[in-house]
């Protein structure tokens, strides 16, 4: 019974946990670049050789080999060269109560697993909800914006069948989605999994930067209507994966309360302006909406899962709830989260935000996230301003999109350069940006959400971006596919 934690076990496992952290916070005050630049086929090799069905080496040194394997190799989202994806470095006292709740180890599916953990993640849905404008708001804590978004549409599917009548089989074919070609893919991942029709997911123009066209998604909405279809919901974006913007959640609630339609509002990404104190103005309308998806471990830093499902009317939640005798008797007056959750065994993540919250506060959170967004504004404009680099669009957070442009590269070379460039820079470890496709056309972009990271951090990363690019077209590697 020494390998569990128990009170005959606290010794080692303060030890333990002192040599773990040691572990960590070495590779962190060390570590000069994001990635080690190790190829796939080294590390692959680094797994295959380990004997998964060996005796034990023991703890201690099961974590060196932790440390030679994972942690040499990781992907370091603190480190200012990173500038991919939507990660971000974890706040500390989130780090804090990661340990906390790994080791008590609660369920907070029902009340008898957790207790109080249940009241803290309830008081915490309270909050979010009244910093979005539901005075008497409910929800439930997730796995991430995925699990909230696919949650959403569950309910509002349940809602439009309660409204419309008939029997499933023939409604839901009837069933349409409207969002914009920019919101995310379990947008559709979700019409997937709800049984709806192939065609189910409507997409509504945009201005030509992102957001949603709120006069067309009137006509849209009435298109529908008249084909005989029922648009179940509408999703807009506060904050898209790519470009960082936010759909008009004001203008396009006018139209979802006209047609009595379900608004839900992904703001996975945009959840931080709720904290803001310079930019909370953007996401105006937001409490309008039906359901809201948030994600704290994007732009209120803490570490994965952190998510939430939040609805504006409480009772919206039944739709998804399900009754066991064994866990949730209709007959037990608990406050059991199982009611409300499309998870049984779940994390107390609540914990990390909670302990966030009572060390820096919402204002320090939202601090955070104004800088990141500052940040984007001037990388923006050193990149509008540089002849060897092109900006795609502007973003209204923390994502800037670019193309490099070599002397004397055409159009085709450019959009080639977008891939490979990422692709050298990647495989050396030495800075980490992501691509996408806007309009067509390939292009770079950088998401910055590490607060600490600086104008002269970031140009240090496109200094490499040129570097490689000009590297690549002296050589002629790039490889130009039609």
């Amino acid at each position: 019974m020494r390998d569990l934690l128990m009170s005959s076990t606290v010794t080692e496992y303060t030890d333990l946990l002192d040599q773990a952290t040691g572990l960590v916070a070495s590779r962190v005050a060390s570590t000069t670049q994001p990635f080690s630049g190790a190829s796939r086929a080294q590390l692959q090799h680094l797994v295959d050789v380990v004997d998964l069905e060996s005796a034990g080496v023991g703890t201690a040194e099961a974590l060196r080999e932790v440390d030679a394997l994972f942690l040499e190799h990781a992907i370091w989202f603190h480190d200012p060269a990173y500038a991919a994806h939507l990660n971000c470095p974890v706040a500390l006292p989130a780090v804090a109560a990661e340990a906390i709740l790994a080791a008590v180890n609660p369920s907070v599916d029902t009340y008898d697993q957790s207790s109080v953990g249940t009241l803290m993640e309830r008081r915490l849905i309270a909050w979010t909800a009244q910093r979005i404008g539901f005075d008497h708001g409910d929800g439930v804590f997730t796995s991430g914006g995925t699990q909230s978004n696919l949650h959403a549409l569950l309910l509002a599917r349940e809602w439009a069948l309660a409204q419309h009548g008939g029997s499933r089989a023939e409604v839901l074919p009837r069933f349409n989605i409207l969002a914009t070609a920019s919101s995310h893919f379990s947008v559709e991942k979700s019409a997937l999994i709800l049984g709806l029709g192939d065609d189910a997911v409507v997409s509504v123009p945009d201005d030509g930067e992102g957001r949603m066209d709120a006069a067309a998604l009137a006509a849209s909405l009435a298109a529908i209507r008249a084909a005989g279809r029922i648009p179940m919901a509408v999703v807009a974006t506060a904050g898209t994966t790519d470009r960082g913007v936010i759909d008009p959640v004001a203008a396009i609630a006018e139209h979802c309360d006209a047609h009595d339609v379900w608004l839900h509002v992904d703001a996975a990404y945009g959840c931080g302006l709720l904290v803001s104190r310079q930019h909370r103005d953007v996401i105006r309308g937001i409490e309008r909406a039906r359901s809201v998806t948030v994600d704290f471990h994007k732009s209120f830093f803490q570490p994965v899962s952190s998510s939430a499902i939040v609805v504006r009317e409480p009772e919206d939640l039944g739709a998804a709830a399900w009754h066991a005798d064994y866990l949730n008797p209709l007959e037990n007056d608990e406050p059991n989260q199982v009611d409300k959750s499309l998870q049984t065994t779940r994390r107390f993540d609540a914990l990390k935000l909670w302990t966030t919250l009572r060390a820096i506060g919402a204002d320090g959170l939202g601090a955070l996230f104004d800088d990141v967004i500052e940040l984007a504004r001037v990388v923006g404009d050193e990149i509008a301003a540089d002849p060897e680099l092109e900006l795609v669009g502007r973003s209204q957070l923390s994502t800037v999109l670019f193309r490099v442009r070599p002397e004397g590269a055409d159009e085709a070379t450019q959009d080639a350069l977008v891939a490979q460039v990422r692709r050298v820079l990647f495989e050396s470890g030495r800075a980490l940006v992501a691509k996408t496709v806007i309009d067509g056309r390939p292009c770079l972009k950088l998401t910055l959400l590490n607060p600490a990271t600086t104008a002269t951090d970031i140009r240090h990363v496109l200094d490499l971006v040129k570097d490689a690019a000009a590297a690549l077209v002296d050589l002629r590697d790039v490889e130009v596919v039609a």
